[in-house]
């Protein structure tokens, strides 16, 4: 059995923003003083690492026969054809081919997806959406659970 895990870890410029944050803060709280300028400094860039680390901490895995993506967990049992999603035919399913009741694990600094029908009767999710770098890889991986 072929087992998957992928962490949709943000790229290194946001990290850069975070640093970019804390001198802005810096900045602004100058003209009060050294002491609040160095904690607008540490407490901005604190802040600013602590959102890009909480949104790029997000995992799609293929655990226990089960797709892991975000807070969901749908059992491979429950799951349909998948869809491998170049760059343009991905973003076409995250806008105008978009279904509101689908779930969507979105990242936008990903280009690539994987789109995964809900073969469940019982369920109204349509399909999964999961942005991931290595949609083939993902693919082969829910394949192998199934077989």
């Amino acid at each position: 059995m072929q087992s998957y895990e992928e962490r949709l870890t943000a790229p290194r410029s946001w990290w850069l923003v975070t640093v970019l944050a804390g001198l802005s803060l810096a900045l602004i709280l100058l003209p009060v003083g050294l002491l609040p300028m160095l904690g607008g400094l540490i407490g901005g860039v604190a802040l600013g690492a602590a959102a890009v680390s909480a949104y790029g901490s997000v995992r799609i895995r293929v655990v226990a026969g089960s797709l892991v993506a975000g807070d969901a967990r749908v059992p491979v049992e429950a799951l349909g054809a998948t869809e491998v999603l170049d760059a343009e035919e991905a973003a076409a399913w995250r806008t105008h081919k978009a279904d509101p009741r689908a779930f969507l694990l979105l990242r936008s600094y990903i280009p690539t997806a994987l789109r995964v029908e809900v073969s469940d009767p019982e369920d109204p999710t349509p399909y999964l959406y999961l942005s991931t770098r290595d949609p083939e890889g993902l693919a082969a991986a829910l394949q192998a659970v199934r077989a």
